[in-house]
């Protein structure tokens, strides 16, 4: 069995896993909007990355091999399809018809995102990377999209909630 099949992350994806504080992804998912908000050290393991997360020091960091694994395995990238469609749902938004739309709870849940300097951007920057690396880059493009049209709405405001250099990270997130 190769070391990407047996890493903490892949078991995790594949719901054999938990997560460093014993959560198993599919509970994590069902989490209300709430819980999703005020905890911070589950996102690292949704949507993990090549770099160590300065917030989470237990989380995984994506090697060669675990990219190779997810790119590989459909099942592995439906289930990341699953986390991107759980939180495309807390920050009022949802996946249809190949691209992301807002819902209508999408007013109440941008209180909790589309203000300025808020921590949800950078999770955001998280899941496009994460999406891009383990062969998810249509998604990422599609969230990037609807991301796209809610900054060019804040930026005619006085008070944008998304500030220009969040939306370069974003923008760059495609790119890395």
């Amino acid at each position: 069995m190769s070391p990407a099949i047996e890493s903490p992350l892949v078991s995790f994806y594949r719901g054999t896993g938990r997560d460093d504080a014993g959560r198993r992804l599919k509970e994590i998912r069902q989490w209300p909007d709430e819980r999703l908000e005020y905890t911070h050290d589950y996102i690292q393991w949704m949507f993990p990355l090549r770099e160590r997360s300065q917030f989470n020091y237990g989380a995984p960091v994506l090697d060669e091999a675990a990219i190779a694994v997810f790119r590989d395995d459909a099942a592995l990238r439906a289930e990341l399809f699953e986390s991107l469609k759980r939180m495309l749902l807390f920050y009022g938004l949802e996946w249809h018809e190949d691209a992301v739309r807002r819902t209508g709870r999408f007013a109440e849940r941008a209180l909790d995102w589309v203000t300025a300097g808020n921590h949800n951007h950078l999770r955001i920057t998280r899941i496009l990377k994460c999406l891009r690396l383990l062969g998810l880059a249509k998604e990422a493009r599609a969230f990037f999209d609807c991301l796209a049209a809610v900054y060019e709405e804040e930026r005619g405001k006085p008070r944008p909630g998304i500030s220009a250099v969040t939306f370069q990270f974003w923008s760059e997130a495609l790119q890395a």
